[in-house]
């Protein structure tokens, strides 16, 4: 009887906690009276485990923000490339023992995939109608980021008037100047890097001289890479002249900190692509999970995103040099957001995707 009475007292001062926990909970103004009870589930999970393609480092303001404004659930964070993350959510999900609470891809496609298989968890965030129609995918997935495709190049080794303002530019200069870029221009690999194989296939649809182009870097042997960190480290060194295909934001983040980096959104079409949220079938936590996702796209975490982290934030209703609003200044009618639907899954079907590799395998030997 006393060890009945002793787990009930330490039932209900745990219970107590949790509320006391939940209670001191940030809510945004706005939200259903009901919020409270999803903060106080969440509370009592007290964890979240994300995995993403974003760098931990990068991303630490944002999750120390979560946790000051919903003390009581500690953040793990595992960084992984896009094909390690969506490899990982299948594996987990076989075994039978769940798997982490949110998975937050800079590779949307691989994202629809885990949604259209069956890996994926339906949710509507409270804050979807401030999210972009391109952004979001049938309540189970929502970018949290809007990102300019660009180029990057160091300024010491191009000279002005070789640096390239759009991919026509940029195809005129290889096929102009192959010797001189021989070996010095470096892109993703899209036979190793999820994110690679997603960019190159949006450029054949959107430029009719995609190919070209590839055929092109293969005549100047262009170095392959899974990182974009990699490859912005190359170019800043010197090994590299241009990087081609890299996150607007990887690229004014290294600028900042080395005005010799050039950081180009190209005039004739600028590709916008986000970092998209998935809560797995198999999270262990999944109120936390849905808490994360509403902080993500709150006002509160795009500002930050935006003036802090300068990942450039998805919502319209946020300013700043790093928001979707300022893309739409500087590529005006030529910026092209790729929509999170079911286009995206095409360029993942076996035969398809076999057919793609197989043909940039000939463009990598300039045929």
């Amino acid at each position: 009887m006393k060890n009945r009475l002793a787990t009930m007292t330490a039932v209900l001062s745990l219970s107590a906690a949790f509320a006391t926990l939940a209670a001191a909970a940030e809510i945004p103004a706005g939200y259903p009276n009901n919020y409270k009870d999803l903060v106080a589930a969440a509370t009592a999970e007290g964890h979240l485990s994300i995995y993403s393609t974003t760098d931990a480092a990068l991303v630490q303001p944002l999750l120390k923000d979560f946790e000051a404004a919903f003390p009581g659930i500690a953040v793990e964070y595992s960084d992984l490339n896009s094909t390690e993350l969506y490899n990982r959510v299948i594996a987990e999900t076989a075994s039978g023992q769940g798997t982490a609470d949110v998975a937050w891809s800079s590779a949307p496609d691989l994202q629809i995939k885990l949604a259209a298989d069956g890996y994926a968890q339906e949710y509507k965030s409270v804050e979807a109608a401030h999210v972009p129609a391109w952004a979001s995918y049938k309540n189970m997935i929502y970018g949290a980021t809007a990102d300019p495709v660009t180029f990057v190049y160091n300024k010491r080794l191009v000279p002005e008037g070789d640096v390239p303002a759009s991919h026509a530019d940029l195809l005129k200069l290889m096929t102009g100047k192959t010797a001189d870029y021989d070996g010095k221009i470096a892109s993703y690999d899209p036979e190793k890097s999820g994110v690679g194989f997603y960019f190159y296939n949006q450029d054949a649809k959107t430029w009719t001289d995609s190919w070209a182009l590839n055929k092109a870097f293969g005549k100047a042997h262009i170095k392959l890479y899974s990182s974009a960190g990699s490859m912005i480290e190359k170019v800043t060194s010197g090994e590299h002249s241009i990087a081609y295909g890299i996150f607007g934001s990887y690229g004014l983040a290294k600028q900042a900190k080395d005005e010799n980096l050039g950081v180009i959104i190209p005039k004739d079409y600028v590709l916008v692509t986000t970092r998209a949220t998935v809560i797995p079938a198999e999270a262990k936590d999944p109120n936390a999970a849905k808490l994360f996702i509403d902080y993500l796209l709150s006002a509160r975490a795009q500002k930050l995103i935006a003036d802090d982290i300068k990942l450039y934030a998805v919502r319209d209703d946020i300013e700043g040099a790093t928001t979707l609003a300022s893309i739409k200044a500087a590529a005006g009618e030529n910026i092209r957001p790729i929509a999170l639907d079911d286009k995206l899954l095409e360029g993942l079907d076996e035969t398809t995707r076999l057919a793609f590799l197989n043909e940039w395998q000939k463009a990598m030997k300039g045929e």
